[in-house]
């Protein structure tokens, strides 16, 4: 009899991974929002690295894995400030000083830049498949996310801009992460790259903390803070990193598409927010451009 691994196919197996990396990302804004209204931003993120780099050493340890030689994790660490540091500054940043719905739309533009990134750093070909499958999962978003909801009003032209350049530099970090998984385990990337992150992240919190202070830390945002460090950051990052490991980057980023269907549904369950009208055709498209892309290869 077959076992249930050998059954499923490794391409199959790293799609599933990217799906449910983006899935955990699209219904964490429940739990964000609650933290963060006691934690600052980057004293949010320093403790989810945090978090994260001690869930999977301790996994690393009992799988006895071996750390990768210095002159492979430096450049490693240098990924991880480019994705944890830089990337979610921008989006920070962006964030505050935007709005949520534009934030929503512009970062669904990060699979078209990883496309772009593949084609010139690992020389991926952009075929027709995959750009159909980008134009009809993009649209899908496009529907999902309303975009009259967003504002580009002058006043939010710095947020706009910080959100584009988070959503260039976390398709750089997904393509950077393909190159490096080539010498190190998908396990000793993600530590590493989460210390990268810390780099940047633990001067940027201590001043935060310094300016702004945090609020009441009750056992309902210390349980926020676990859920978000191993959950939304341990598991989902690896997961994200082994799909882009194991398939080409063009074809992981379509995964990317499955957040904002997931954090839709979950606002409805969860928040009562009403669904919109186009909420059913925008995620059957998206289900089909990943379909499509899945093909490719």
């Amino acid at each position: 009899m077959k076992s249930s691994a050998s059954i499923v196919s490794p391409r199959a197996q790293a799609l599933a991974a990217g799906l449910l990396a983006t899935a955990i990302w699209g219904g964490m804004y429940v739990v964000s929002k609650v933290v963060l209204a006691v934690i600052p931003p980057f004293g949010l993120i320093t403790l989810r690295l945090l978090l994260g780099v001690a869930t999977l050493l301790a996994v690393a340890g009992m799988l006895r894995r071996r750390p990768p030689a210095w002159r492979e994790a430096r450049g490693i660490l240098g990924v991880g400030v480019v994705g944890y540091g830089v990337s979610l500054g921008f989006q920070f940043v962006g964030t505050k000083l935007s709005t949520a719905a534009n934030g929503a739309l512009v970062t669904s533009a990060t699979p078209a830049f990883v496309l772009l990134f593949g084609a010139w750093l690992l020389r991926e070909p952009v075929t027709r498949r995959k750009a159909w499958a980008l134009i009809l999962a993009t649209v899908g978003v496009i529907i999902v996310v309303n975009p009259r909801e967003a504002r580009f009003a002058p006043d939010l032209f710095w947020g706009n801009l910080a959100l584009v350049a988070a959503a260039l530099t976390w398709a750089l970090y997904s393509v950077l992460v393909r190159l490096v998984t080539r010498r190190v385990d998908v396990l000793w990337t993600s530590v590493l790259a989460f210390c990268g992150g810390l780099l940047l992240t633990v001067p940027a919190a201590a001043w935060e903390r310094a300016a702004l202070g945090w609020g009441a830390i009750t056992w309902g945002v210390v349980a926020g803070v676990l859920y978000l460090g191993v959950v939304s950051t341990a598991l989902a990052m690896y997961l994200w990193n082994y799909a882009f490991a194991r398939l080409e980057a063009g074809v992981a980023a379509m995964t990317f598409f499955a957040q904002p269907v997931v954090g839709a549904a979950l606002g409805t369950w969860l928040l009562h927010e009403s669904l919109g009208s186009g909420f059913f055709l925008g995620g059957l498209l998206i289900a089909l451009g990943v379909l499509l892309a899945a093909r490719e290869g």
